[in-house]
């Protein structure tokens, strides 16, 4: 009976002349089509639809590839088959031949992701070390390429066993990008669309080496270690309470009004000390900045006080008032060379620069005559 079974198993495929793959999964990229000893009628049809590419292999050389259509299998239809055949009058009997469906579709929503932080120069924090994943769609463009150099023998080949590799590939373009733009970690959100246009760009030519094309690559999310954003964290704390002094008075008056809510009596004792304390902190603090704000400020229009410190013998000397600036003048040691400060300048500057000092001097040299000597050294700021 096993023997009987065996031959009409046989007889059924021999028999069987419709070549086709209905693909009822979302995952597949190449099915190898079974038959009996690889066995195809002459004559045999082969239906090859939208999304799908159907490449013939001999003795695993490639020998044709179909487009969608439909096809009547003979010497006109698979003339390269023919020839690897080397049959001068046709298919007289069936012919051995493996016939692989490739999927050419879109496959979208696959994911890519650093397995390991990648460690990188970040102008503002110094070496950081940040995680990155996103989304990418790809589809085969050369079937025949994809077949010989990533499927193989592979009788049913997925997305699965490819997108490691791919990953891989896409994980070290972000790291070579992200290196060479520079860009510092906090403004990497506000470029994910030029950065991703980049790494397509870098990635379009080492795909189609295996007969793939990326769509789309979009980078999702960039983010750093959780101590890292901790700080960060912190940081952004401080900058959204300001000034630390009002925020230290605003605690102050909620701690007193807990405190005097208290029912008990050694609490009512501690907190009417700490209130005091705290009252007379606060109160302090109060009447200094009122003390400030009472202050009126300048007139408009009117001449402001000018008080510098001037570099005399490498050491500084002041703060000088307008008299004391101009007997300087008068005595030779203050000139257009000499460097001065006054508060709110960052480092010192020559007298001749300063548009107060200007008065002290009389007219600016004449352009061309020639200045001589080198600015000295910037003594320490007072």
């Amino acid at each position: 009976m096993s023997g009987s079974m065996s031959i009409w198993d046989r007889l059924k495929h021999e028999f069987i002349d419709i070549i086709e793959f209905l693909d009822d999964t979302s995952n597949t990229l190449v099915y190898r089509f079974d038959r009996y000893r690889n066995e195809i009628k002459n004559g045999a049809r082969l239906i090859v639809r939208e999304g799908q590419a159907a490449c013939f292999v001999r003795e695993g050389q490639l020998a044709d590839v179909k487009t969608p259509g439909t096809y009547t299998l003979d010497t006109k239809n698979l003339p390269l088959l023919g020839t690897l055949l080397g049959w001068k009058y046709g298919f007289e009997s069936p012919f051995k031949a493996e016939v692989y469906f490739v999927s050419t579709r879109t496959f979208t929503d696959l994911k890519w992701g650093t397995a390991n932080p990648i460690m990188m120069r970040d102008p503002e924090f110094g070496p950081v070390r940040v995680r990155a994943f996103g989304t990418y769609a790809m589809r085969v463009s050369d079937p025949g390429v994809f077949l010989k150099k990533i499927v193989g023998t592979d009788g049913r080949f997925t997305t699965e066993e490819i997108t490691t590799q791919l990953r891989n590939l896409i994980v070290s373009r972000f790291a070579d990008i992200v290196a060479q733009s520079k860009v510092p970690v906090l403004d990497l959100a506000g470029n994910y669309d030029k950065l991703s246009g980049f790494m397509g760009g870098k990635m379009k030519a080492e795909f189609g080496e295996f007969g793939i094309e990326v769509l789309q690559l979009l980078i999702e999310n960039v983010s750093l270690p959780p101590e890292v954003e901790a700080a960060l964290d912190k940081r952004t704390s401080m900058g959204v309470i300001g000034n630390l002094n009002v925020f230290t008075q605003f605690q102050t008056a909620e701690a007193i009004r807990d405190a005097a809510k208290n029912p008990g009596t050694a609490g009512s004792f501690i907190g009417l000390g700490l209130g005091q304390a705290m009252a007379g902190g606060m109160v302090g603090a109060m009447g200094n900045a009122q003390q400030a704000t009472m202050a009126p400020p300048p007139v408009p229009g009117t001449p402001q006080a000018i008080s510098f410190f001037v570099a005399l013998n490498g050491q500084p000397s002041g703060p000088m008032d307008a008299a004391g600036l101009a007997a300087q003048v008068s005595g030779g040691a203050l000139s257009r060379e000499t460097l001065v400060w006054r508060a709110g300048m960052s480092t010192w500057a020559m007298a001749g620069s300063m548009t107060e000092l200007a008065g002290l001097f009389g007219p600016p040299p004449v352009p061309g005559a020639g200045l001589g000597g080198g600015v000295p050294p910037v003594p320490p700021a007072p």
